[in-house]
């Protein structure tokens, strides 16, 4: 039997962004509901260990949002939505409809993966993807730990593992030293991030910072054993138990596209008050664009307050919004994968791993839908979330189309499409 759900906005996706539009829609007197696949409200960010305390700069979000009349539904996942703008969801008990006068797409972002020889050896994994192990329990005491990828995210990752007992040698951020000067130069208008950076690689002080450095290729037999790194100039081979190696991140826009929202440069294109082209649909956080917590969090305070009627708040959230971006443009030109990434890639390279798909399979020449007719590449359980962004970078292949079922689901939830 299928759940019914109905709210007068319905939001989806419980991190910063969607906490802060529900908080201040709910704190209106609003009708709100929140749905997210995680376990607990804060998302990918924000995620903490069962029985633990969340962050503390989540602390002060999850207490408002506990004081609002707002309904959170965990552990349901959007798979689908109709023409009419119903959502389709499934949780454990079966298939739901989601119906909302209004919806807010929260839906975050995932990490950028750029194939390499080895990186699909166990012990490879992304940089959020250590995170994430950690906050949900994993224990990496003792283990060798190289990260190579890029983005302010290494320094955090590094420092909670090294907090767990991990031995980080090695933090090799991609970008040149000029961007990574550039970037922190510029950091003036946010001192808060600078004093952030400096706490967090005071607690990884052991590790090696090096910049223009990028991971070539991994080795190993049942997992990885160590990694080949290079400057450019020089090439040398570091042990490791475990390497964390991705380029920063990618916005999750496939349930935005399926709804009919306009895409730009792979983010969904929102109006001044975060509302998409289509009607009564709102956007917010790292789906509009890579930003972090800051500029996820007045977003959906912008998308909450015009919902709202409280015109008077605009002004100085839409200056908030103005410094934030200012931030993500300057992030995202910094730490931008330099085109050598590319050229570590051999014929027999994995490009898709869920379909085995390798580089020698495949023709720089076609378009992403030759690609997917010829060898399968992007039409596995990932449905090219991983391998889409990869082949964009690699040959310029944009994506064509998104289908559902959105994320793997039960037949029995697709029959009641």
């Amino acid at each position: 039997m299928t759940e019914t759900l109905e709210a007068g906005t319905v939001i989806v996706g419980a991190g910063p962004a969607g906490i802060a539009a529900a908080c201040g829609l709910g704190e209106a007197g609003e009708d709100v509901l929140i749905v997210d696949e995680g376990p607990r409200s804060g998302g990918q960010i924000w995620r903490h260990r069962p029985g633990s305390g969340p962050p503390k700069a989540a602390q002060a979000w999850l207490a408002r949002l506990s004081a609002t009349q707002v309904r959170v539904r965990h552990n349901l996942t959007v798979v689908d939505a109709r023409p009419d703008g119903t959502l389709l969801g499934e949780s454990e008990a079966g298939p739901v409809e989601i119906r909302g006068s209004r919806v807010i797409l929260a839906t975050g972002a995932r990490e950028l993966f750029l194939p390499f020889p080895g990186w699909t050896l166990p012990g490879v994994i992304g940089v959020g993807a250590a995170q994430a192990l950690v906050k949900s329990g994993a224990e990496l005491r003792n283990l060798e730990v190289v990260l190579a990828g890029s983005g302010p995210l290494l320094l955090p990752v590094a420092s909670l593992l090294a907090s767990q007992g991990a031995r980080v040698g090695l933090i090799g951020e991609q970008a040149p030293l000029g961007e990574v000067l550039g970037f922190g130069a510029g950091l003036w208008r946010a001192p808060g991030k600078i004093l952030e950076a400096m706490r967090y690689r005071s607690r990884s002080l052991g590790a090696r910072y090096q910049t223009g450095v990028w991971a070539v290729a991994a080795h190993g037999d049942d997992r990885v054993r160590e990694v080949v790194l290079t400057d450019g100039r020089r090439t040398w081979t570091r042990r490791c138990d475990l390497l964390c190696c991705s380029y920063g991140l990618v916005p999750n826009v496939e349930l935005a596209r399926w709804l009919g929202c306009e895409i730009d440069n792979g983010r969904v294109v929102t109006d001044e008050v975060q509302q998409t082209n289509q009607a009564g649909f709102f956007c917010v956080g790292e789906t509009t664009g890579i930003g972090g917590a800051e500029l996820s969090l007045v977003e959906g305070e912008i998308a909450a307050a015009h919902i709202s009627g409280l015109a008077e708040a605009l002004p100085p959230l839409e200056k908030r919004r103005a410094l934030w971006r200012r931030f993500s443009k300057s992030l995202e030109k910094a730490f931008r994968p330099r085109r050598e990434l590319a050229e570590r890639v051999q014929p027999e390279t994995t490009i898709c791993r869920c379909e085995d798909v390798t580089c020698e399979n495949l023709d720089p020449e076609w378009c992403i839908r030759q690609a997917k007719l010829y060898t399968r590449l992007g039409m596995g359980p990932c449905q090219g979330r991983v391998c889409g962004p990869a082949v964009h970078y690699l040959y310029g292949w944009a994506s064509d189309s998104v289908r559902p079922p959105l994320k793997p689901c039960r037949l029995a939830t697709l029959s009641e499409r």
